[in-house]
């Protein structure tokens, strides 16, 4: 399985780590840490050096009643980053993680390689049509409403089916609007309960069914910071835990804040494939 990044086929056949890297002053592990060019550059040569394939790049923060950010501000955030990066490392992959398609269009412009929309194209009517035409990659979240909304909702009867479900519409209008590599992300804290999160990974390999790449975002979420009873700051043994059993259920990608500690469970897991 491989996907088109600007000319570069990455091989999926190998798991790859995302890092990630918030320009937002309220995300809820690292907002307001890298506020400066050289802290910036700093975090991104450290997630190269220790392995990601991709750098994701969000302006907008998701969590749980996060604050509503204006477009202007958004881009403001997001573009000066984009060329800061492929300024000292231009051949890093940027992922742009947005639901609206203006900031889409600009950051690709300014060099980005992928988008990575929460909403899968329901919050901007044009985001599809505009992925499409740029020819580039796609990550499709599940979630339902919005960052404000979504924890009121959260009644499935059947959460795997409903996801799997969620994704068969969705990847079917993404193919309308000529968008070829497509990647899913189960949304994992969007619009679920704790509990549902689990039961979500435990049934992550059904997802393989809709025979796109399956990307995981587990990384120090409340899903795991919650249920041993510690902040954010000290879960990182609980996600690389996760991590290897997304990967054992078919996660190709992890987005994460840790790189080296990704990498590692990736290596592992691919010595357990060789045996």
């Amino acid at each position: 399985m491989k996907i088109n990044c600007k000319g570069n086929l990455i091989d999926l056949a190998t798991p790859k780590v995302m890092g990630i890297l918030n320009v937002t002053p309220d995300s809820f592990f690292d907002g307001g840490v890298y506020s400066n060019k050289l802290d910036m550059l700093k975090q991104v040569e450290t997630m190269l050096k220790s392995g990601a394939t991709f750098i994701d790049i969000g302006g907008y923060s998701s969590r749980p009643n996060a604050d509503d950010v204006m477009e202007a501000e958004e881009l403001k955030r997001v573009i000066p980053v984009v060329e800061l990066i492929l300024k000292d490392f231009p051949e890093t992959l940027i992922s742009i993680d947005t639901f609206r398609s203006n900031v889409a269009q600009q950051s690709i412009e300014a060099g980005a390689a992928l988008i990575n929309d929460i909403s899968a194209g329901k919050l901007d009517k044009n985001m599809l049509s505009t992925v499409g035409k740029l020819g580039v990659p796609y990550i499709m979240m599940h979630m339902k409403g919005n960052p404000k909304t979504m924890q009121q909702q959260t009644q499935y009867e059947d959460i795997t089916k409903e996801v799997i479900s969620y994704f068969g519409e969705r990847i079917v209008a993404a193919h309308q609007a000529k968008i070829n590599d497509i990647i899913i992300d189960p949304g994992f804290g969007f619009s679920k309960t704790r509990m549902q999160n689990f039961e979500l990974l435990h049934q992550l390999e059904l997802l393989q069914m809709t025979d796109k790449v399956i990307l995981a975002g587990v990384s120090r979420k409340s899903m795991i910071y919650k249920t041993l009873n510690l902040t954010p700051e000290n879960a990182l043994n609980g996600t690389t835990a996760l991590h290897m059993v997304a990967l054992q259920k078919g996660a190709k990608i992890l987005r994460v804040h840790d790189v080296k500690e990704a990498m590692e469970c990736v290596t592992l897991f691919n010595q357990l494939k060789l045996n």
